[in-house]
């Protein structure tokens, strides 16, 4: 559905000049593939099935990608300019950098930490879920957490903007550099997409993750909790870092709300099928 979308979206879109035919390429290979794998399970049904579990992940690597398609020909920095406002009071004059640096390296370290570990942070979850038992709330697993990852990822092309890191390369940079922050911007020089920073998927996807595992193990509510303070720790994470402004993260956190709401709604029917 998610591919549906974007090639739909690139048929109107207009403001850049990489698009071309690719999403609906990418729609075509992604159905056709689907296709295949339903026919290989009728042939190898356990191996594809687990196969199956995990392939959501590697989609979402390709959705992530295939925003770069949307990246425009310059960036007018219009939006930037209001978010830098809110980062300066958040950073300056709250002092939350001072706060961060004020015990030396370990608060931004485990900061940066937190920002390179979402990356597996789907990966985690299925573990957990397997490890309890659990394999059979998979697929509600995705429903929930990519609603928070995809949906932040569809809205991207309608907010062209740079991160801070390098818009304003001078302003309230961390006055700790360790060598988890040096490989975290390393990772997104070769990978980064450069299309919006708004809104940010990181903190919708982690806390869309906190709010799956709330819904998918309510009698073990430390998975929940830990991944909610997980997923603060790395909306603080993005702003210390200067990758994100502190609107993307409202925004992404936003965005977690509507997967919020999709987990109640599961949970609800849940306990109305039970009855």
């Amino acid at each position: 559905m998610y591919f549906a979308y974007v090639a739909v979206l690139s048929a109107f879109w207009k403001n850049s000049p990489h698009l071309g035919a690719q999403p609906f390429w990418i729609l075509t290979a992604v159905a056709f593939g689907l296709l295949l794998l339903a026919a290989a399970e009728t042939l190898f049904p356990v191996a594809i099935s687990r196969f199956r579990d995990f392939l959501p992940l590697g989609l979402t690597l390709l959705a992530f990608e295939e925003m770069s398609l949307f990246a425009p020909p310059r960036f007018d920095h219009r939006l930037e300019q209001t978010w830098i406002r809110w980062d300066s009071l958040l950073l300056h004059h709250w002092r939350l950098r001072a706060a961060i640096e004020g015990l030396g390296w370990a608060l931004p370290l485990y900061l940066e930490v937190c920002y390179l570990l979402v990356y597996g942070l789907g990966t985690y979850c299925l573990i957990v879920l397997y490890l309890k038992g659990r394999r059979r709330d998979i697929d509600r697993f995705f429903f929930v957490c990519l609603t928070g990852t995809l949906l932040a990822y569809a809205l991207l092309p309608f907010f062209p903007s740079q991160p801070p890191r390098l818009v304003f390369p001078s302003f309230e940079n961390p006055g700790v550099t360790t060598w988890v922050r040096l490989f975290n911007l390393w990772i997104l020089r070769k990978a980064s997409i450069q299309v919006a920073v708004f809104p940010s998927a990181h903190v919708s996807s982690a806390f869309a993750a906190a709010w799956a595992m709330f819904l998918l193990l309510p009698r073990q509510k430390r998975f929940g909790w830990g991944l909610l303070v997980y997923a603060v720790s790395v909306s603080i994470a993005t702003i210390y870092g200067r990758y994100h402004y502190t609107a993307d993260v409202i925004a992404g956190l936003g965005v977690s709300g509507i997967a919020g709401a999709v987990a109640l709604w599961l949970a609800r029917a849940k306990r109305t099928n039970r009855n």
